[in-house]
């Protein structure tokens, strides 16, 4: 069935495992791992069954009942490095009365496969299975091993998943490079594709401030100190705070490259590397030409903070004593997530910081791999087989994943999923999280092929 994929010219997709990769997704997609409560256990077994038939020993490690992780190696016969392949078995909630079809159904229609997880991540779980399935196949000798790890709990801050596994198990899936998500699809510039590879991710500081006051009456407000109001300073003052400009490496490597290849916004991104303290101006020109780029770039360059609830006030007249705020802080390579609670109570030091309260519900640091490596080279030389003259720029993600476990143990990793431009690329983003989420079944095929490419090559 595979006998020609060792031997195959270059561009050439393995259209040999398409109903295979399909399947595996569409069989992922119907286990629904939403998170909470998550229930990862039985996607894991699904994949342990599946690869054992191929001889891979795999082993099902759970957090808490239902939390379960699996994880399987491919023996390299030499001293290469090691690769772990990482992806995440949960997803976040669907609502089905928005969808056009069910979320939980894997369905297949159109030249694409449909339901919550097709892009964010069992896509590239399918994918990275398959290639390891190839791997196994072909019997393709590798100079050091490779580690497959389909986790729980990603979608809540991946504690009782890839962190749990990096605590209790790290010689199971401890490996030099890893390979996980998130970069997005290709980017269609000045008349071929720029693929983003995921070289650095924000950190996540999730902050509570509570404020407190003394309650009265609604008929008398001057006769209580009201905690609503207290706290809408707190929102006034850090929802309009705009951090300082701050180009990391991996940002001001994908602007330069960017501003390269796309002439509609050379000028404006080149302008924006010389003289960041015009970001603003130069982000509102951005805006005109492409609104979500600007958008995309904005949350790049500076840590950001952005109020998500508020809670507040017991009855229609009462003034309450206690109101709370919940903001999502964002923090750049190079920052921490301590130094931005220093800075949050220094912009309150005039909201009266005695009667406020501060609680981290959850942190994790900031986080950027290098992209002078050998694996970074050969997803560039792979992917230039199967996309002649493309380029390849390293992507700051703005949210996070499970690469900032490895990386805080020195491994270096790339988030690595390649797509074509089926679908319009801020299209494509607003279904992840969102309504009608699919990835095209040439993408799965053109996905595996490449991943399959870069493992062999780089451990060969």
């Amino acid at each position: 069935m595979f006998q020609g994929v060792l031997g195959m010219c270059a561009g050439e997709l393995l259209w040999e495992v398409k109903d295979e990769v399909v399947k595996l997704l569409s069989d992922l997609i119907r286990f629904d791992t939403t998170n909470p409560p998550g229930n990862e256990t039985v996607a894991a077994e699904y994949l342990a069954h599946t690869l054992d038939a191929e001889g891979l020993k795999c082993e099902v490690f759970e957090s808490a009942p239902g939390r379960g992780s699996v994880v399987t190696r491919l023996k390299g016969d030499g001293d290469g490095p090691g690769l772990l392949l990482l992806s995440h078995l949960d997803v976040v909630t669907a609502d089905p009365k928005d969808w056009s079809v069910p979320p939980f159904e894997g369905v297949v229609k159109d030249g694409f496969v449909w339901g919550r997880g097709a892009l964010d991540m069992k896509s590239l779980t399918a994918i990275e299975v398959m290639a390891l399935k190839l791997l196994k196949r072909q019997s393709a000798r590798l100079s050091g091993d490779v580690v497959l790890a389909a986790t729980a709990d990603e979608e809540k801050g991946g504690d009782a998943g890839a962190g749990w596994l990096v605590k209790n198990y790290p010689k199971k899936v401890s490996a030099d490079y890893v390979i996980n998500e998130f970069a997005g699809p290709a980017m269609p510039v000045g008349g071929k594709n720029l693929f983003p590879v995921q070289t650095a991710e924000k950190g996540v500081l999730w902050l509570k401030i509570r404020a407190k006051g003394s309650p009265g009456h609604g008929s008398k407000p001057s006769s209580a100190d009201n905690a609503v109001m207290r706290i809408n300073r707190v929102v006034e003052k850090l929802g309009n705070y705009r951090a300082k400009t701050v180009l990391v490496p991996t940002v001001q490597e994908y602007l330069a490259i960017l501003a390269r290849e796309d002439k509609r916004v050379r000028r404006l991104l080149n302008r924006l590397l010389e003289e960041p303290e015009c970001t603003d101006a130069i982000l509102d020109k951005l805006s005109r030409v492409d609104s979500f780029l600007a958008e995309d770039v904005g949350a790049m360059v500076r840590m950001t903070l952005a109020p998500t609830m508020v809670h507040g006030g017991v009855k229609e007249n009462v003034i309450p004593s206690e109101c709370e705020a919940v903001f999502d802080c964002r923090v750049l390579p190079g920052q921490s997530t301590g130094e931005a609670q220093e800075l949050v109570k220094h912009l309150l030091r005039d909201a009266g910081l005695d009667r406020l309260k501060f609680e981290v519900v959850h942190a994790a640091e900031p986080s950027e791999s290098p992209t002078d490596t050998p694996l970074f080279r050969r997803i560039v030389e792979v992917l230039n087989m199967f996309d002649a003259g493309c380029s390849v720029a390293p992507f700051l993600l703005t949210g996070s994943t499970d690469s900032r476990f490895f990386r805080q143990q020195g491994s270096v990793c790339y988030g690595f999923q390649p797509f074509l431009a089926d679908m319009g690329y801020a299209e494509m983003w607003r279904t992840v999280h969102g309504v009608d989420e699919r990835i095209s079944v040439k993408n799965l095929v053109f996905g595996t092929t490449v991943l399959y490419n870069v493992v062999k090559q780089f451990l060969s």
